[in-house]
């Protein structure tokens, strides 16, 4: 990357030679930004964001990327006077978000700028091809330098010792992976790698997905012609692409091909239609020619002037175990210890991930599924290869054994990327933290009312006709605004529903009957079916689409939108049927040509199917979803979430209808229905994720040079909202232990108490001295904090303890779930070099003041405010707290804010709060005498560490090995506190 130098100087000597006379002057230059010039703009927003995000290059200073401060330099070193620099950050303006979370091990830093100039070829053009694609500058800065993270993290492909790295890239359902690995891709041939193994996918179809995605954009024409003569048909036997594809132009072209202009070729080892089946003409495919024959392949002077070979293969047990056949008949002779190969596992939670249970382990030897173990065996035969994964649901990749050297665990990188510009993701459907009270939201200003339709169960209607009128009416918007803005033409080439109720084959086929027999029930314009159309534009899309499309063309009333519906429907209608049922076992079941959105022209299509459209496979054109599945592993919902992804030009025609009244486990004679809501389901594993890319961030800032955690130490960071849905398969979770989670200044609320009446009576027992140190007095407690500007007031009992105190009394209790709670106690009782520094805890009993307050002494206690909970999610308990009660509690545990006189009082810097609910649940009552049977209550609470408990010092997440038979207890022993 060229450095930032005086401008005026260059452009000077420059224009001398080549445009005589131009004028270059700072106030033409200005002028020409302020009026608008696209091309200017659009050449400096590049420039000037390369310089931004350019990490520590040696012209900088120091400065850090994306910042003022950096800004200000490059415009120093380009000698801009105050004017032009005020109408550049106009035009141009510093990008400020943070780029992708990077949480690693190690690493010996070896790919510089400078290095990554030296060879640079596929790279630039690949950049070339996402810019040529419409990717803001910002966009394709942000992928540079992700991309930068993981190469930089492989091992050299130089360097004389082997060394293998494994990392993990997390991003989003349908956001991009894709073109992230094929970045890491590109530099890394560009760098030396010279075999690259990409597993892509379990089906032929989207393995061939990803096949013509790198041809397209990184491969070329060049190298997949070979040297042969396009305009000769006779040289073109068994190539793909040239005269059966209509984009076959718009493949990436470099003029000649690569090694004609001192790069590597690209050989392919597999192609569009043909998965691997054998090297090409045997050992030969893989015979590297070397200029030094004396010299290894990894040597320089052999290794920048050798073809790269590609394959593109099914994580597929017959194509990967002749792949490891066909290495083994090589290895003898030495040749892949030579070979600096890169395995990109696209999907890697999928197929990849080993879930045979340790306990049929023999000897402790490992037992792998057998797409794992050929993994490993592919690991093994290349002792130079590296490992990078990508996926956007993570759980079971950082769940697989760290200790295991021969599995996937991402030992050595793990790297969470941002969420992309214009992606849809889970603010855009759900009304997350929305500050807007529910009587006030609107389809302005509530993603939900804008984008979901809850299926009810008991509404009598499934509303699947609704959805199927939704499919045709935004069909014809999206043709009413190509009639009307040419540039969206092609944004609209595919429009496709689709809907998942099931995994089962034979009632996607039932389904497929039912939404055909809907479709073609009445005339296309039927009175019948225009009222209904007319109705569903008036009440929901004519006003999603006046509060949110924008400048986007949008009709005026539904009789200017009418003519457009038959041609949508004819669309839709066009080829064997409206309808393609998708699933099977074998692969000719998705050979079918409106699947193939490369080389269909247009995909107008309803599809329904199960598992085979929730992996990988990118539905194009997807506008309308109807929803109804269910499944309880978070990974497994979240990758059915397809409505994710880039919707430009037709963000307000998206609509999801989605189950809100389930059935999980059908009624028996003696239990009734448990039903589900998808759509909090949801919410709420993306709620986990977040939760997880935000616990990364936290770790991912280094302590004095060094990382807080290594990607070992990953796993307890994965949450889990809902207890119904787990974060992954059982089986892909066998090594996943949380013990220590530090929460200083956050509440923390356990739902997970005992049922067992005997347990219940325990817990009592051991809360006896926070009852006894309750005094007798009621106190009002007032508290605003800042954060919510919102002022809080209740009555209470208060007592306080030591901390000392207070944890024996928590290493006592029992547990419905002891992991829920014990890795808070975990960290409130510290180490010896990484203590808790708690004094003490002030002890707030909530009372109510109502009438119809329930209250009474429990085991000898001054009289307590009883609080009614129910367990709303299976044997755990819903919220217990009330918000009111939260500020106080934050607030004397050092959580900003104002307090009344008498709270501001309570605060010390190394005090915490506890809050305590006596919780009674169903038919429970207090005796005639006032008291209560301690087998009745469930002692529950929440507390709030004090914000400054870690002492400033490292904090980190801490796991162990579960101990089966303490499974009642907080997994303490209380005779280690306090020493």
């Amino acid at each position: 990357m060229r450095r930032p130098r005086p401008f005026f100087d260059t452009a000077a000597e420059i224009a001398e030679e080549d445009h005589p006379g131009v004028d270059l002057s700072s106030e033409t230059f200005r002028a020409l930004l302020v009026s608008g010039d696209i091309a200017l703009v659009d050449l400096w927003s590049r420039k000037l964001t390369t310089w931004d995000f350019a990490d520590a290059p040696r012209w900088s200073r120091e400065t850090p990327a994306r910042t003022d401060e950096r800004r200000r330099l490059i415009y120093d070193r380009l000698g801009f006077e105050e004017d032009l620099r005020k109408a550049l950050d106009a035009a141009a303006p510093v990008h400020k978000e943070p780029g992708s979370v990077v949480i690693t091990g190690g690493f010996t830093p070896w790919y510089t700028s400078e290095r990554a100039a030296r060879h640079a070829f596929y790279w630039p053009k690949y950049r070339e091809v996402l810019e040529g694609k419409g990717l803001s500058a910002t966009a394709v800065a942000h992928l540079d330098t992700a991309t930068d993270a993981v190469v930089e993290r492989l091992a050299d492909p130089e360097q004389d010792t082997a060394r293998q790295a494994k990392g993990l890239v997390v991003g989003y359902v349908q956001s991009g992976k894709t073109a992230n690995f094929t970045g890491v891709a590109a530099k890394a041939i560009d760098a030396g790698y010279r075999l690259v193994i990409v597993l892509g996918g379990t089906l032929n179809l989207l393995r061939a997905q990803t096949q013509r995605r790198l041809d397209k954009e990184l491969i070329g024409q060049e190298n997949i012609l070979g040297g042969a003569d396009p305009s000769d048909p006779d040289t073109l036997v068994g190539i793909d692409y040239v005269g059966d594809d209509d984009e076959w132009d718009s493949f990436i072209s470099f003029g000649h091909r690569p090694s004609q202009q001192g790069y590597p070729d690209i050989d392919r080892l597999t192609t569009r239609d043909k998965d691997y089946v054998g090297l090409q003409q045997g050992i030969r495919a893989l015979e590297f020619e070397k200029r030094n024959k004396r010299a290894r392949l990894h040597d320089p002077e052999n290794l920048h002037h050798t073809a790269a070979r590609i394959m593109v293969v099914k994580k597929n047990k017959a194509v990967l175990t002749r792949l490891v056949k066909n290495l083994k008949q090589i290895q003898g002779q030495g040749l892949l210890a030579e070979i600096p190969a890169l395995i990109i596992d696209d999907e890697s939670d999928q197929a990849s991930v080993n879930t045979i249970d340790p306990k049929k382990w023999e000897g402790g030897n490992p037992k792998r599924t057998a797409i794992n173990g050929l993994i490993s065996q592919l690991l093994t035969l290349l002792p130079r290869a590296q490992y990078v994964g990508y996926t956007a649901t993570p759980f079971a990749n950082v769940f697989v054994d760290p200790g295991d050297s021969e599995d996937i665990f991402p030992n050595d990188f793990l790297i969470s990327l941002r969420r992309p510009d214009g992606y849809m993701g889970v603010q855009e459907f759900h009304d997350l933290d929305s500050p807007v009270p529910l009587a006030d939201r609107t389809v302005a200003n509530s993603q939900e009312l804008a984008h979901v339709r809850g299926v009810h169960h008991s509404a009598g209607d499934d509303r699947l006709q609704e959805a199927l009128d939704s499919f045709l009416l935004a069909g014809a918007i999206k043709l009413y605004r190509a009639d009307h803005d040419s540039r969206l033409g092609k944004r609209f080439r595919h429009h496709t529903m689709l809907v998942h109720e099931s995994v089962r084959m034979v009632e996607h086929a039932e389904l497929a009957l039912r939404i055909s027999t809907m479709w073609h029930s009445s005339a296309p314009l039927s009175p019948t079916r225009l009222a209904r159309l007319r109705r569903l534009y008036e009440t929901d899309f004519g006003p999603v689409s006046e509060a949110r499309a924008g400048d986007l063309p949008t009709p005026s009333s539904f009789d200017e939108l009418r003519p457009h519906i038959s041609r949508a429907r004819q669309l839709i209608n066009r080829g064997d049927a409206p309808v393609i049922v998708v699933n099977g076992d074998k692969e000719s079941d998705y050979a079918k040509s409106d699947l193939d959105f490369d080389r269909t022209p247009h995909v107008w299509k309803i599809l329904v199917g199960g598992t085979k459209l929730s992996r990988g496979f990118t539905v194009e054109g997807l506008t309308v979803t109807y929803y109804r599945r269910k499944t309880q592993q978070a990974d497994t919902l979240m990758q059915m979430g397809r409505w994710f992804g880039f919707r430009e030009g037709y963000q307000d025609l998206v609509r999801l209808y989605i189950g809100r009244e389930e059935i999980l486990r059908p009624a028996t004679a003696t239990r009734p229905a448990v039903t589900v809501d998808l759509y909090e389901a949801f919410e709420a594993i993306c709620q986990d994720e977040e939760d997880f890319r935000k616990e990364l961030t936290r770790y991912s800032a280094l302590i004095d040079g060094h990382p807080q955690v290594t990607p070992a130490q990953i796993p307890p960071l994965v949450s889990q909202h809902l207890p119904w849905i787990k974060p992954s398969a059982r089986n892909k979770m066998f090594n996943a232990v949380l013990d220590e989670m530090r929460s200083h200044g956050t509440w923390v609320e356990p739902t997970a108490y005992p049922k067992d009446p005997n347990d219940l009576r325990l817990n009592v027992e051991a809360w006896s001295p926070a009852l006894k140190a309750l005094r007798s007095d009621r106190v009002t407690l007032s508290c605003t904090l800042e954060e919510s500007g919102r002022p809080d007031k209740h009555e209470a009992l208060l007592g306080t303890l030591s901390h000392e105190e207070l944890l024996r009394i928590l290493c006592d209790l029992r547990w419905l779930e002891p992991d829920q709670f014990s890795p808070h106690l975990r960290a409130l009782i510290g180490t010896d070099d990484n203590p808790a520094l708690i004094d003490d805890w002030l002890i707030i009993a909530p009372q109510q003041k109502s009438d119809r307050r329930e209250e009474a002494t429990i085991l000898g206690s001054r009289p307590l405010s009883l609080a009614r909970r129910a367990r709303r999610r299976g044997d755990f308990f819903g919220a217990i707290s009330e918000p009111r009660h939260r500020s106080v509690a934050r607030r004397v545990a050092g959580v900003p804010g104002a307090g009344d006189e008498f709270v501001e009082s309570l605060v010390r810097s190394r005090r915490g709060a506890l809050v305590l609910y006596p919780v009674i649940e169903d038919d429970s009552r207090p005796l005639s005498d006032g008291t209560i049977d301690p087998r009745r209550v469930v002692m529950a609470f929440a507390l709030v560490a004090p914000a400054l408990a870690d002492g400033g010092s490292r904090t980190y997440p801490r796991f162990r090995t579960r101990d089966s038979s303490r499974r009642d207890s907080a997994i303490v022993d209380r005779n280690n506190v306090g020493k």
